[in-house]
C-alpha cells in the first residue's frame, strides 16, 4: 500500500535509537525526509547512515531536548536550514526514573515536567501555522500503556505522559478542521534500551535474573513476546499518512494485547 508520504518532511525527537529509530526507518522507507533530533551526536550519525544506506533521506540535529533552550535551538536550526517546515512531528523521548507516588520531590517533578511536556508542545507551536496554511499536518506522540493502566513504581511517567495525551486530545479538536491530526501511541513492552534498563532494575529488586524477569513479562503478553521497534514504526507511519486522515484525538495501544482495559 502506498502511504502517499513521498516528499514529506518529518522531525523525530529521540530518533537515534529505540522506538524513535523504528519510526524514522519506517517513514524514510516511504519517501519521507526524516530529521532526527537527540542529544548524542554519534548515535544520530549512525542512524542517519543506516537510513541513507537503505536509500532513505535523513539528517540530524544534536540538541538537548530536556531543556527548553535546547528545544528552541533545534526549532531555530530547522527554520534556518531546511527549505520547508515539517509536515510531521513525532514527539518522543526517554522516560523519567522510577519512583513512588509518595515522598514528593518537587524539583524532580519540575525537571521532568519540562523535559517531557515542553519539547512536543514547543515544536507544535512553532510549526502549526505552516501546517494550517498547507492544510496538512500530523502530530504523533509516543507515550505508554501507563496512561490507561498506571504502572506501579513509575509515577512520574504515569502522570506526565497522561498530561501530554490530554493536551493532544484537546489540540486535536482545535486543529481538526485544518487537516491536522493529533494522536498518541501507547507502546507496551518493546526491545529497547529503556525497557532493558527498567528490567535490570526490577530484576535486581526481585533477586532474579534479567532473563527470568523477561520470561515472566513475556508470559503476560498475549502474543508471547516483546515488540520490535520497526513494528511500532509501521503504526506511526500509517498515522502520519493521508490514509489516516479520519483518525485524530486517539490513544492507540501497540502492545501485543497487553492492556486489559478498553
Amino acid at each position: 500500500m502506498d502511504m502517499q508520504l513521498s516528499q514529506r518532511f518529518a522531525i523525530i525527537m529521540g530518533g537515534s535509537a529505540g522506538l524513535g529509530a523504528g519510526i524514522a526507518r519506517s517513514l524514510a522507507a516511504e519517501g519521507v525526509h526524516v530529521c532526527l533530533i537527540a542529544r548524542r551526536e554519534q548515535p544520530l550519525r549512525n542512524m542517519v547512515d543506516i537510513i541513507k544506506n537503505d536509500g532513505g533521506k535523513a539528517s540530524w540535529i544534536s540538541a538537548d531536548l530536556a531543556a527548553l533552550e535546547g528545544v528552541q535551538n533545534a526549532i531555530t536550526h530547522i527554520q534556518q536550514h531546511y527549505p520547508k517546515a515539517p509536515d510531521i512531528i513525532i514527539g518522543n523521548g526517554g522516560g523519567p526514573p522510577p519512583g513512588p507516588a509518595s515522598a514528593l520531590d518537587a524539583q524532580l517533578w519540575q525537571h521532568y515536567a519540562d523535559a517531557m511536556l515542553m519539547p512536543t508542545m514547543a515544536m507544535t507551536d512553532a510549526f502549526l501555522p505552516s501546517m494550517r496554511q498547507q492544510g496538512f499536518g500530523r502530530i504523533i506522540m509516543v507515550s505508554s500503556t501507563s496512561i490507561k493502566e498506571p504502572i506501579q513504581g513509575l509515577v512520574l511517567s504515569n502522570a506526565l505522559r497522561s498530561a501530554l495525551a490530554s493536551w493532544g486530545k484537546t489540540l486535536a479538536r482545535e486543529v481538526g478542521p485544518d487537516g491536522i491530526t493529533v494522536n498518541t501511541l501507547m507502546p507496551g513492552r518493546f526491545d529497547t534500551d529503556r525497557v532493558a534498563k527498567l528490567n535490570a532494575s526490577r530484576a535486581e529488586q526481585q533477586h532474579i535474573s534479567v532473563e527470568e524477569l523477561k520470561r515472566r513479562k513475556e508470559q503476560e503478553i498475549p502474543v508471547g513476546r516483546y515488540g520490535e521497534p520497526d513494528e511500532f514504526g509501521a503504526m506511526a507511519t500509517f498515522l502520519a499518512s493521508p490514509r489516516a486522515s479520519y483518525i485524530t484525538g486517539a490513544c492507540i495501544p501497540v502492545d501485543g494485547g497487553l492492556l486489559r482495559s478498553w
